[in-house]
């Protein structure tokens, strides 16, 4: 039951609110506010969006593949029609993407793009507070409560709610990785780098006990580029750590010299076959990361958002229940988990898994498995690459492993 003292808060009424103003909440946001309804009018949304602080999410760098224009290229920092792989051995895999553009986005360009695009729509809201629960109403519909910046209550009643905010703890699992990684803005006194080509996963780099580790350069000129050092395992560095391994990269590995670090930026990303539930309530919905968005062998996320925000939109439109759908095909999702299990148990060498998947593949077969677009009959090969008799075993015993919690 609502207190029916005098601080409860008046509702802010909606059709929809969105939780959250990360990539999953703005691409919904931004998707909804140009799709009319059956009767012919967008919805009125509400995004409730954290305040400065340690609730909102730091600066980040996503990275989709797309082919052709894109909704939100105004905000895109760089592109590239080249991929690179190295081996631990130095042996180099190189992936044209044709008529596809490997894309890097900075999230405040982001943020900033679709603020300007949102701020003359009249049926578009925005408030500030943090979010502590989000519930279905008895009558019908949701409410969001939260606090805004002064401590006052907030309290948003809406048709439906999608709340972005990642979960406190992971669901269960069979396998979880975390891919964490630090990088460096770095800006050197000659050229460095090649710009057309990244280096998506350079295995150079000293291979930890567990799991695995990589550079990955994302060039923004000849003499600049964001630097990452990023590992999959059980648990992140230290930041003394991180700063060890980027200067053994950029010097021993790149041999850069007269460099200057301009930022930084650091984050981690769950890889793991927990299944994040989609509903969280009759009107209550789950999106990005928190609803399964994140490929689980890779942690890309953006693209697969934008295919949630479609969905979300065109229920709308058509009048329908706005269920998120799955990001990732079943069997995708299955395969990532053999990989996950192969790994984490070290059965297969993850630095030689990854490498040979691109030096035994074709590119355009293998990006296409990377981006959920492949055939059955291409994954089979792409099988048949990999180490199979540890896939064959991880494949067998998965489906008898309890799934449990991860540990906090």
């Amino acid at each position: 039951m609502e207190d029916p003292g005098a601080d409860t808060p008046a509702d802010t009424p909606a059709d929809i609110a969105v939780v959250g103003a990360g990539a999953a909440g703005l691409s919904l946001v931004h998707r909804l506010a140009y799709t009319p309804g059956p009767d012919g009018t967008a919805p009125t949304v509400v995004l409730v969006e954290a305040p400065e602080g340690p609730v909102r999410a730091p600066a980040r760098t996503w990275c989709f593949w797309e082919t052709g224009e894109g909704p939100y290229d105004e905000a895109v920092r760089a592109g590239w029609d080249r991929l690179r792989v190295r081996g631990p051995d130095g042996r180099t895999a190189e992936a044209h993407l044709g008529a596809a553009r490997y894309k890097m986005l900075r999230s405040t360009d982001f943020a900033a793009l679709v603020d300007t695009r949102l701020a003359p729509l009249p049926r578009v809201r925005r408030l500030t507070a943090v979010v502590d629960r989000v519930r279905d109403d008895p009558a019908g519909g949701a409410v969001v409560h939260g606090t805004d910046t002064a401590g006052a209550p907030v309290r948003v009643r809406a048709r439906w709610v999608f709340d972005s905010r990642p979960p406190r703890r992971l669901p269960p699992a069979r396998s979880t990785l975390l891919q964490h990684f630090r990088g460096w803005f770095v800006r050197c006194s000659a050229d460095a780098f090649d710009p057309s080509a990244v280096e998506l996963m350079d295995f150079r780099t000293p291979q930890p006990a567990h799991g695995l580790s990589f550079g990955y350069v994302l060039p923004l000129g000849r003499r600049e580029a964001l630097v990452e050092y990023t590992e999959f395992s059980r648990t992140p560095l230290s930041p003394e750590g991180y700063e060890r391994a980027l200067r053994d990269y950029t010097g021993r590995v790149l041999g850069l010299g007269g460099m200057t670090v301009t930022g930084t930026e650091q984050g981690v990303i769950p890889m793991t076959d927990a299944v994040f539930p989609r509903r969280a309530g009759r009107c209550v919905f789950r999106i990005g990361t928190a609803g399964g968005a994140t490929r689980p062998a890779t942690g890309y996320t953006f693209a697969a958002v934008q295919r949630q925000s479609d969905a979300i939109a065109d229920a709308w439109r058509r009048g329908r229940v706005p269920v998120p759908p799955a990001a990732h095909a079943a069997r995708h999702r299955a395969m990532d988990a053999v990989m996950l299990r192969a790994v984490d148990t070290g059965r297969v060498a993850g630095a030689r898994f990854f490498s040979d998947l691109f030096l035994r593949n074709p590119p355009d077969r293998l990006l296409r498995f990377l981006d959920g677009r492949s055939r059955w009959w291409e994954e089979f090969a792409i099988g048949l690459s990999t180490p199979v008799l540890p896939m064959l075993r991880s494949a067998v015993e998965l489906p008898v492993l309890p799934r449990r919690a991860a540990v906090s």
